[in-house]
């Protein structure tokens, strides 16, 4: 199956625009929406491997690009406040739900994003049915000398926007990967104060919120992670209910795991969890022929 991506405009509430793509499926057919979110420097499109084979599978899929990244607006990788990219997924959920009124909707977040979705999760933001995170960006690493830098650039220029100091060259062992990645001009390197206050502190609430989780969550993540640290995934499956939590670790992984050399076992692991939680529906798995007979 090949879906081609819409495109269109979602504002906010300050006037700014998101830019969202949808991998639809025909009405009434979805067994549900996966809204992708996507990680630090990069934008939606470059999940769309990903959405074609949720789509194959069944599954409709949106993702928008962040503010300050992908071709939403905003200055790349500011923020004008530290939870607007919780905001923002609030946004697009409440879109997406009237969109597709009745359909479940599943959270899908890499690195950055999901850590994003895991804070929207930990503060019960919306509900959601179901919430995979991908390399999540739960411990990104930070010593206390860089977040001491973050809470005086904030009192100082808010503003302004540094490089973010990850080398491409661990996103995956495949080098057409890293090499597209490097050669994207919707992908930039910069990061603000509020952005990296986000990531500095609010693995800390998805942490203590994690004995009390609730949704169902697939936590997949890279062993062998250089840009994010795998300690905070670890830490997260450790805390949080078995019953609600199912986690893998690929150890010899880098930190796009949907992109490694060895990407398989993710999407065959992925594919596994989602049919659990959303069986296909019996009539919809008829052919017209099953049913004329």
């Amino acid at each position: 199956m090949s879906v081609t991506a819409s495109t269109r405009t979602l504002r906010t509430a300050d006037g700014e625009s998101l830019a969202l793509r949808d991998w639809p499926l025909p009405a009434g057919s979805a067994r549900a929406v996966v809204l992708l979110v996507h990680g630090l420097g990069e934008h939606a499109g470059r999940y769309a491997h990903v959405a074609a084979r949720l789509n194959a599978w069944g599954f409709a899929v949106r993702a928008a690009d962040h503010h300050g990244h992908g071709e939403s607006s905003g200055a790349r990788g500011g923020l004008p406040t530290v939870d607007r990219l919780v905001d923002d997924l609030a946004l697009v959920v409440d879109d997406t739900r009237k969109s597709c009124p009745g359909v479940p909707l599943a959270l899908l977040g890499h690195s950055l994003g999901g850590l994003v979705a895991a804070s929207f999760v930990a503060r019960a933001v919306r509900p959601v049915d179901a919430l995979v995170l991908s390399s999540p960006a739960l411990d990104a690493g930070m010593s206390a000398a860089q977040k001491a830098l973050i809470a005086l650039l904030l009192r100082l220029a808010p503003g302004l926007r540094v490089g973010n100091g990850l080398d491409a060259g661990f996103l995956s062992h495949e080098p057409a990967v890293v090499r597209a990645y490097r050669d994207d001009p919707l992908c930039h390197d910069r990061i603000g104060a509020r952005l990296a206050r986000f990531l500095a502190d609010e693995g800390a609430v998805v942490q203590a919120a994690a004995p009390a989780w609730k949704v169902p969550t697939l936590l997949i993540y890279a062993g062998d992670d250089r840009l994010v640290k795998p300690a905070g995934s670890r830490a997260f499956a450790d805390a949080a209910p078995k019953a609600v939590l199912s986690s893998t670790c690929y150890p010899a992984h880098y930190h796009e795991i949907f992109n490694e050399t060895d990407a398989e076992p993710v999407f065959e692991r992925l594919r596994g969890w989602l049919d659990d939680r959303f069986p296909v529906r019996v009539e919809a798995a008829l052919s017209p022929s099953a049913e004329a007979r």
